[in-house]
């Protein structure tokens, strides 16, 4: 089979492309060939795997000549970030929206000329839920709360969540959203998501270096790791129509935690030196953002797919830093540990 995974020279994409690789199947199908798209290059591991191809570039600038190439399967999790779309707003529509029907547009065209029909997982985001006037936020999201968003960001993943159903329906994909709930321990630097500091006040004190916490500790969210994320894109890709149930979009499982409850798992992991270096100062764009956010959410349709979030996020610590012993740069993303 062949795959396309848009964003695939990213964090999520890059493992999930690893993750597939070392399986070597998709759904009971051989993985012949692995598409990457994204704005930078993938991973020197990935771009070495004889299987795999790499486009670099906008997904705008390949999706005309997409119109006539047939794919098996496509996880489409290219995207502009919540802060990014905030600060940007073209930037969202272009990196979002249009890129995204630009991509549906040409997986119908490739479907009218006679080829298969693809199935597709679009990486949507727990931010299409937000509180409005008309709509309470309720203390739980679920899979059938009402969507308000109240960023950019949000309201562009609603949107495409709206026309992966309705490509759907019309039988030009064979399409399936998943909200993914924040993820975290990103390695790396942060980058422009409102939510990047979920990371930052663990990875960077990890590393020996102070990290600013920019919201209350009392702040509340669904988190999930990386690994759990992509086991979620993968289940959700293998799913049967019927045990997707419907077309609408599901909640990935996270586990609702505050930052202090992350802050005690990292001083119960690494200790209190490490915890230490976290300082709250607060960010008002960055607050404001996310006190438009759901606290927590719940995730019955993804358990019925065999779903479930970490039972506490020490083990999401834990994974981050066994994932970094693994890497090539575990000195330095661990030197701050003390314990």
């Amino acid at each position: 089979m062949k795959l396309l995974i848009t964003g695939g020279g990213g964090f999520l994409g890059a493992r999930l492309a690893r993750t597939l690789l070392k399986r070597g199947t998709l759904a009971g199908e051989s993985i012949d060939r692995l598409v990457l798209t994204d704005i930078a290059p993938p991973p020197a591991d990935l771009v070495a795997d004889a299987r795999v191809e790499a486009r670099t570039g906008p997904l705008l600038d390949f999706t005309d000549a997409l119109r006539t190439e047939a794919f098996d399967g496509v996880f489409h999790l290219a995207s502009a970030v919540s802060g990014e779309c905030e600060a940007d707003f073209d930037l969202g529509l272009r990196s979002n929206l249009d890129s995204t029907r630009a991509l549906l547009d040409a997986l119908r065209a490739n479907v009218n000329a006679g080829g298969k029909v693809a199935r597709v997982v679009f990486s949507s985001s727990v931010a299409v839920f937000g509180p409005d006037p008309a709509v309470p936020l309720p203390k739980m999201v679920a899979d059938d709360t009402l969507p308000a968003p109240q960023t950019s960001y949000g309201t562009q993943k609603l949107i495409c969540e709206h026309l992966v159903a309705d490509y759907t329906r019309k039988g030009y994909i064979d399409g399936r959203a998943a909200r993914l709930m924040t993820v975290t321990v990103r390695p790396g630097k942060p980058n422009g998501a409102a939510s990047s500091f979920f990371s930052g006040i663990l990875r960077e004190p990890l590393a020996g270096v102070e990290s600013i916490c920019p919201v209350s500790p009392d702040v509340s969210h669904p988190v999930s790791s990386p690994s759990r994320t992509v086991d979620g894109l993968i289940a959700v890709y293998e799913a049967s129509r019927e045990d997707f149930v419907g077309r609408t979009a599901l909640n990935l499982p996270g586990l609702n935690v505050t930052v202090r409850e992350m802050l005690d798992a990292l001083e119960e992991v690494a200790g209190p030196a490490v915890r230490a270096r976290v300082r709250f100062e607060r960010d008002e764009r960055v607050a404001g953002i996310v006190a438009n956010w759901p606290s927590g959410a719940t995730a019955a349709r993804a358990a019925h797919l065999g779903l479930l979030p970490h039972e506490n996020f020490a083990d999401i610590v834990r994974q981050y830093i066994d994932d970094c012993r693994a890497g090539p740069n575990a000195a330095e993303s661990l030197k701050g540990m003390t314990s």
